[in-house]
């Protein structure tokens, strides 16, 4: 079984929210989220869901990575992701979280800001439930694309490496990050630790179609 994981594709990532945390080319991925999507049986949405009360928040971009000396939550941030915003919102041409096999919603208490969607804290002790979710479906493969490169997708993989047992691919199309140098060290370190990066969804479908004990639902 293979699953696909839309890490954090929401606008608040993009330029459409330029007071949040806008990521360049952030709102460009859905058509190849959907395309990796294709190869797939199952299908995985996470977001971040935060709220006004959260302890990390600082009031503006010249603030932000203060330490906050919170334990699972590290550094300061401007308000973003709050739910029942436009920037929580998915992007548009994605399903609807009803469509989504799997859903996790992450920093949802006013001390969490994780970055990984495996777990809610940052020693990775408190479970999401993806892991296990994934391991009940007998997922062996799984697709990754979102936002950030350099923060959730970068975290979201490497957790999935070290504690999960399955295969990732990751589909560098289906990412954006913040910056280049941050982002070259995280497709440098998730290589490193085991994934699979691949240009595009196409070279995902080559390579799938290159494994025979990969096959995807049609």
């Amino acid at each position: 079984m293979i699953a696909a994981i839309d890490v954090d594709a929401q606008k608040t990532f993009t330029p459409l929210c330029p007071n949040e945390l806008p990521v360049a080319g952030g709102d460009e991925i859905v058509s190849e989220l959907n395309a990796q999507a294709q190869y797939a049986d199952l299908r995985v949405m996470t977001k971040d869901a935060h709220t006004l009360e959260a302890k990390w928040l600082c009031a503006d971009h010249s603030q932000m990575g203060q330490l906050t000396g919170l334990p699972d939550a590290d550094q300061t941030w401007v308000a973003h992701a709050i739910v029942g915003t436009y920037g929580f919102e998915l992007l548009d041409g994605l399903p609807a979280e009803s469509e989504y096999d799997f859903c996790v919603w992450k920093g949802t208490s006013p001390e969490l800001h994780p970055y990984g969607a495996c777990f809610h804290d940052l020693k990775e002790q408190r479970s999401t439930g993806l892991i296990e979710w994934l391991q009940s479906q007998q997922v062996d493969t799984v697709i990754v694309g979102g936002l950030a490169t350099d923060y959730c997708v970068k975290t979201t993989v490497l957790q999935l490496l070290q504690h999960s047992g399955i295969k990732v691919l990751v589909n560098r199309a289906a990412c954006r990050g913040i910056a280049a140098d941050t982002c070259e060290q995280a497709w440098a370190q998730m290589a490193q630790q085991g994934a699979v990066i691949l240009d595009d969804a196409a070279a995902v479908g080559e390579y799938l179609s290159s494994a025979p004990t990969n096959c995807a639902a049609a």
